[in-house]
């Protein structure tokens, strides 16, 4: 449960809308609800302003079907991260409203409207460094989108050709967060932390030839990045990098408010 979905459990209590013993049925459930194989925390949206997202990868198709529909029951909104297409189809024909992207490999399901932004509100920028990165820049940018966070996107903008960084420099200078995607040797986010004012969130991808070592240069060149105010999340970690980015857009948007 959501702190806007308790707000109105509440409201309704308080009008008569909803009986009191009906809005403890409604709680009862809090703070977890124990599958057996899953114990699903129920009061992570209220801590962290966000609800508790599935990790995918490992679990049985059964056990990712059934963790959706009991989410589902107490959030307007479940994502699920490193689904394969087989366990969507499965979560699919069980939960048909359920939406699938095979590039980011992100399972959704809403019964929320998507959020309408405007030209003046604080984004986050995205940026890869090259088209092999989309899938982790993906993962970080829709994830991003799904927690109701406006979202510029800026691809294929590696140091290769540093001039197609060069031309989003305005992007650059607006944004609130810089979410930088990069394999091989990592340097777009030494670049671009040399650029930009606001946070800039590295993520090192497994991109790369053989002494890339599976994503380990990567991150060892943003994790010595001779920029102020870059900070570094684990290899391929999309997800991870969208959390903090999505915290800093709140922060932002609570200051303009």
């Amino acid at each position: 449960m959501d702190t806007e979905k308790l707000r109105r459990l509440l409201t309704d209590a308080q009008s008569g809308r909803v009986s009191v013993d009906e809005a403890l049925e409604r709680l009862r459930a809090l703070p977890f609800d124990d599958l057996g194989y899953a114990q699903l925390d129920l009061h992570r949206g209220l801590r962290q302003g966000i609800p508790e997202v599935v990790f995918c990868q490992g679990k049985t198709h059964e056990h990712v079907a059934g963790i959706f529909e009991r989410l589902f029951a107490h959030h307007d909104r479940v994502l699920g991260t490193r689904a394969t297409p087989e366990m969507a189809a499965y979560a699919q024909a069980r939960l048909p409203d359920a939406r699938y992207d095979p590039l980011s490999r992100l399972l959704s399901l809403s019964r929320a409207a998507p959020v309408a932004h405007t030209d003046d509100e604080p984004y986050a920028l995205v940026a890869c460094a090259g088209t092999a990165d989309l899938p982790v820049a993906e993962e970080a940018a829709q994830t991003l989108d799904f927690f109701g966070g406006r979202v510029v996107r800026a691809f294929d903008v590696g140091v290769a050709g540093i001039h197609r960084l060069f031309n989003r420099q305005d992007d650059i200078r607006n944004a609130s967060v810089i979410i930088s995607v990069a394999g091989m040797e990592g340097a777009l986010t030494s670049v671009i932390g040399g650029l930009a004012a606001c946070p800039v969130v590295g993520v090192p991808t497994s991109v790369g030839y053989g002494a890339s070592f599976g994503g380990l240069a990567a991150l060892l060149a943003m994790l010595n990045s001779c920029a102020a105010g870059v900070s570094v999340v684990n290899i391929d970690n999309g997800f991870g990098a969208a959390v903090v980015a999505h915290r800093i857009l709140t922060a932002a948007r609570n200051c303009t408010n």
